[in-house]
């Protein structure tokens, strides 16, 4: 038997480069054989990977990294741009009352409302070639892109955002273990 289940949720995970856990450390070296690092990597599907939305690594900052005074954006500039952003995404969606936000979105909505610049496009296309994305890659990047675009306060995606979202996909890309 098979039940269906209402279910809206987040998945957040984390995993290490490789099996010693220091592939691509910018102080210690991998002591992992050859092909190991793709043999660990491979473990995860490609088709898991394709339903994930950002894929991001995470390389450790040094001390001297972590101590310096170096300005950053505080956390209330990064609330409110947050806030103004699901503002945007709830004033897109008014009309729809199951999608919420961008990522909620189906397929055929992010390619009917999004329209992107022949230099967008051409950027797509050539991500697309070169990291051999599949198709639920591309609506991930366009609605990734929306978001990032929302972020900004933008109405239009841009280059910028798409290049963002593309760089996102980091473990579709072949060879990425070297």
């Amino acid at each position: 038997m098979s039940i269906d289940y209402p279910a809206n949720f987040m998945l957040i995970a984390s995993m290490n480069p490789c099996p010693c856990g220091f592939y691509n450390h910018p102080e210690k070296e991998c002591i992992c054989p050859p092909g190991a690092v793709q043999r660990y990597l491979n473990k995860i599907s490609g088709t898991l990977l394709d339903r994930i939305d950002l894929h991001v690594e995470v390389t450790p900052i040094s001390f001297d990294q972590m101590t310096s005074n170096r300005k950053s954006e505080n956390s209330t500039a990064i609330r409110d741009r947050v806030i103004s952003a699901q503002n945007r995404q709830k004033l897109r969606f008014e009309r729809h009352t199951a999608i919420h936000n961008n990522a909620m979105m189906p397929s055929q909505m992010v390619k009917n409302i999004y329209s992107i610049n022949a230099a967008g496009m051409l950027l797509l296309k050539t991500a697309m070639d070169r990291l051999g994305l599949s198709t639920r890659a591309y609506d991930r990047i366009l609605k990734v892109a929306r978001t990032i675009a929302d972020l900004a306060g933008k109405d239009d995606i841009l280059i910028e955002h798409l290049a963002e979202a593309i760089q996102y996909r980091s473990l579709d890309r072949e060879n990425w273990a070297g």
